[in-house]
């Protein structure tokens, strides 16, 4: 054997068969035993169609701009999250129990970054997009610890969806109080400026006003047409000295007096054209009869949201479903020796390898 052969068994032997067994005299003389607990969860949310879609057809304005299941993943890997749970459990105690394990051990320094890095060591948290479901896998030194962090894990996560829950809702709730005070308030405007018209109109209904004054006009019209021939038949059969006669043109100009003070009441104050002025009126009226039905309907539709806005806070649309409850271990499995050692003897071989090539490497060239 070479000296380069010497070398290279030598190095093989620091680097590679020196490691492997450190590391497996530590995993299984000195590492403590970790228990998992396994938790798996979803969001549900119940849909169903708002009043005012079943009105007039208006989109639901309760749509979220990220998904559920994404936004809970972001808050399961937030420092938030860890600080609560610290507050709640003490996980910090939890991870320092083991003594002499420097590996796996957490040192607590008060800090909550430190805590919140070993955060991610021990707590695994996966997230299934196409499912939406959530599983976590938490770690500690005895099983009931490692089911207790799922638990807490759990109530935390429940009261952030509720809490989203809460907020959207409010939200709605406020939206549809706004919109159902501004219609009311359009509703009310509409009908004093009807009332004021009619007030200064003195008219409630133009049109039926206008109907009895027609009504009216032709009757006189009628009864003075009657009178006309009716002294046209006298002056030609009698003398100018029949009471008949005078009665008759007496009859004629309360007749014509009357109807002139009908159309002169028609013409008052819209116009020196009794026909221009009623047109008027009723254009001017049918505007405001339009703008309250309007305004009722929109009050309508208003008032439907807010009931259904009501109605879809009072009951919880959106909620947390646990399908894997927070498991408790029987036997440790973490950590992973075997897959542990088999990384660090994977590692050394490489490094080794690359090492003895570039050293064979360079006593080839001299």
């Amino acid at each position: 054997m070479r000296k380069r052969h010497v070398a290279a068994l030598a190095s093989f032997v620091l680097l590679v068969c020196l490691p492997i067994a450190v590391s497996a005299w530590y995993l299984w003389m000195r590492a403590t035993d970790q228990f998992g607990s396994t938790l798996a969860f979803s969001i549900r949310s119940e849909e169903a169609s708002s009043g005012i879609e079943l009105l007039g057809g208006i989109a639901d304005l309760s749509g979220s701009g990220a998904n559920d299941s994404d936004v809970l993943y972001d808050y399961l890997h937030s420092q938030h999250l860890v600080q609560d749970v610290q507050v709640a459990l003490d996980i910090a105690g939890i991870w320092s129990v083991p003594q002499g394990d420097p590996v796996f051990d957490f040192t607590d320094t008060k800090l909550v970054e430190d805590l919140h890095a070993h955060w991610d060591r021990m707590v695994d948290v996966s997230l299934d997009s196409t499912r939406g479901i959530i599983e976590v896998h938490s770690k500690a030194f005895d099983p009931f610890s490692a089911q207790r962090i799922n638990e807490e894990i759990l109530r935390l996560s429940n009261e952030l969806v509720n809490d989203i829950n809460n907020i959207a809702h409010e939200d709605a709730v406020r939206y549809a109080l706004d919109d159902l005070q501004r219609t009311k308030r359009q509703l009310a405007s509409a009908r004093s400026s009807l009332t004021e018209f009619r007030v200064l109109n003195e008219l409630v209904d133009p049109g039926v006003d206008a109907g009895a004054q027609t009504s009216l006009l032709a009757s006189l019209e009628a009864q003075l047409t009657d009178t006309l021939i009716e002294i046209e038949m006298l002056s030609a059969n009698t003398r100018r000295s029949d009471t008949r006669l005078s009665q008759a043109k007496q009859r004629q100009k309360v007749l014509q007096a009357r109807i002139d003070q009908e159309r002169t009441k028609r013409a008052i104050g819209v116009g020196g054209n009794g026909r221009r002025g009623l047109a008027q009126i009723f254009g001017e009226y049918e505007r405001l009869v339009v703008e309250v039905e309007f305004a009722e309907q929109s009050y309508q539709a208003a008032r439907a949201g807010f009931e259904a806005a009501v109605s879809e806070a009072r009951r919880n649309t959106r909620y947390l479903a646990a399908h894997v409850l927070p498991t408790r271990a029987d036997q440790s499995l973490f950590p992973r020796r075997g897959l542990l050692l088999s990384f660090v003897a994977l590692a050394a071989f490489l490094t080794w390898s690359l090492i003895a090539l570039i050293g064979f490497s360079f006593l080839d060239r001299r």
